[in-house]
């Protein structure tokens, strides 16, 4: 689901970071205030968790790629916020160091895979709260509103940026984009975000409540 750089016109570069900035500031500011010695290393370790299942990417037809992402765990665990935040960290290193990802489309990528990925997550958890199955329909929820923002951005690209008829940037239409991308992520890497949200989320859940009763 990473955008390479070349994919997307100089206007939508622009327009994506124009919304992604202040909203990295806010949520900055979010997770500071999560931060502390009992929450830093556990967010520490699922963003690395994200960081690894994140480079397992499969190709999809179109120049793009499919794979897990892990900001919902995050989300439901902390807050989107702190979602948000850590896994557009987690892209912001596998761009750079990395090259999985553009750096013109870092912030495509992260109010794709991290915000998008991270607020419909955990809102659609909060509407099914108390439901064994949570965490999995969060989980594959929150990875196909990503896969709908990504295949929308890309498929725009062969309307608005053309010379003599040709796509200068992204060459597929809004079409082809949202059946390769969100038909793939429904059917494959959703049901995998959705196992992987479910199995952490329970792992977690359970320490914690032997924890206390350990301690009771």
């Amino acid at each position: 689901m990473h955008i390479p750089d070349g994919y997307i016109s100089p206007t939508s570069v622009a327009v994506t970071y124009a919304v992604a900035l202040p909203l990295w500031v806010y949520g900055l500011k979010k997770l500071k205030k999560t931060l502390n010695e009992e929450t830093l290393p556990l967010i520490g370790a699922l963003s690395a968790i994200s960081f690894v299942i994140m480079m397992f990417n499969i190709p999809i037809p179109g120049g793009t790629s499919g794979h897990a992402v892990g900001a919902v765990l995050i989300a439901i665990l902390f807050g989107p916020w702190v979602g948000f935040i850590s896994v557009s960290l987690v892209l912001l290193i596998q761009a750079v160091v990395f090259g999985d990802g553009g750096i013109s489309t870092l912030a495509i990528n992260s109010l794709s895979m991290a915000f998008a990925g991270s607020f419909c997550g955990y809102y659609m958890f909060e509407l099914l709260k108390g439901k064994k199955y949570a965490p999995f329909v969060s989980g594959w929820f929150g990875i196909v509103c990503s896969a709908c923002l990504i295949s929308f951005v890309l498929g725009i690209q062969s309307i608005f940026w053309t010379h003599n008829g040709h796509p200068l940037y992204f060459p597929f239409d809004l079409k082809t984009a949202f059946v390769a991308l969100v038909g793939s992520h429904m059917l494959f890497f959703g049901v995998a975000e959705g196992i992987f949200t479910q199995l952490v989320y329970g792992y977690i859940r359970g320490k914690k409540l032997s924890e206390v009763k350990h301690e009771a």
